[in-house]
C-alpha cells in the first residue's frame, strides 16, 4: 500500500493540463505495458537476494555487496518512475505525451494533425498484449514519432481512429454552416451520433406564413460542448 501511495505522489496528473473551460476531456490515458517493469523487478529481486546473503552469511567484501544492492535498488526505482510518468493521452481535441521525473516534457498536437498511424505488434507483443504506435504527421518532431509499449493496442488504435473521425466530421459540419452549404450529406445518422438539427443550421427556411417565421439563429453552435465536458450531444 505504501508503494501505491508513493507512485500516486509521482503521478503526472494529466487532468491539470486540460483546457477544461473549452470542454476538453480525456478519452484515453495510455500507460506503458507491464512488460517494461520486468527489468526493474529483476533488479529488485537480485538486490534482495544479495541483501539476504549479507545478513545470513559472514563473507568478505560486504561493503562492496551493500553498495551493489543500493545501486540496483536506486536504478530500479528510477526505472519505475520513468515508465510510470510516461503517459500518452488522447482527448477530444488533441493528443499529448507527458514524460519526465524531475524535469517534465509535455508535447501536444491537435487531433486533426494526426494523418497516419501504423500499429506494430511484434510476435512477443501479440502474446503479451502490447504494441507500438508510429505516427506519420508533423507531430513526429514533438515526441510522437513512436509510442512504445502500448497495452491493448488494437482497442487503443480504434479509439484514436474514432476520435479522428468524429473531429473531422464535426469540423466539416461547421464549415458547411459557415459557408451556407445546402448540399451537406450529414443527416445526423453517422457513426458519431451528431444531431444535425442541433448542430447544423439549415440554410433553407421552411415554407410558412410570414408571421409564423422564427428569427434566424445568431450563429452556429460550437463543435464541442464546453458545458458538459463529454461527447454527448444536446437533445431537446
Amino acid at each position: 500500500m505504501a508503494g501505491i501511495g508513493l507512485f500516486r505522489i509521482f503521478d503526472p496528473k494529466v487532468r491539470r493540463h486540460l483546457i477544461s473551460d473549452e470542454g476538453e476531456v480525456v478519452i484515453d490515458e495510455v500507460r506503458q505495458h507491464w512488460v517494461v517493469y520486468l527489468v526493474p523487478m529483476l533488479e529488485v529481486a537480485l538486490a534482495t537476494a544479495l541483501l539476504v546473503v549479507l545478513v545470513t552469511n559472514s563473507i568478505g567484501g560486504s561493503q562492496v555487496l551493500l553498495a551493489l544492492v543500493l545501486v540496483l535498488l536506486s536504478h530500479a526505482f528510477w526505472q519505475f518512475l520513468t515508465h510510470h510518468r510516461d503517459r500518452f493521452v488522447v482527448t477530444n481535441m488533441r493528443v499529448m505525451r507527458i514524460r519526465g521525473v524531475f524535469s517534465q516534457s509535455i508535447a501536444t498536437t491537435p487531433i486533426a494533425r494526426v494523418l497516419d498511424i501504423t500499429l506494430k505488434k511484434p510476435s512477443i507483443g501479440r502474446i503479451l498484449g502490447y504494441g507500438h504506435f508510429v505516427f506519420e504527421s508533423a507531430a513526429q518532431d514533438q515526441g510522437f514519432r513512436e509510442i512504445k509499449w502500448v497495452s491493448r493496442p488494437d482497442d487503443r488504435d480504434l479509439t484514436i481512429q474514432r476520435v479522428i473521425q468524429r473531429t473531422g466530421l464535426r469540423a466539416a459540419a461547421s464549415v458547411d454552416v459557415l459557408e451556407g452549404d445546402e448540399d451537406s450529406d450529414d443527416d445526423g445518422t453517422g457513426p458519431i451520433g451528431m444531431d444535425s438539427a442541433q448542430e447544423v443550421i439549415s440554410t433553407v427556411a421552411p415554407s410558412a406564413p410570414a408571421h409564423h417565421a422564427r428569427p434566424a439563429s445568431s450563429g452556429p453552435k460550437s463543435i464541442f460542448n464546453s458545458e458538459r465536458g463529454n461527447w454527448t450531444d444536446d437533445t431537446d
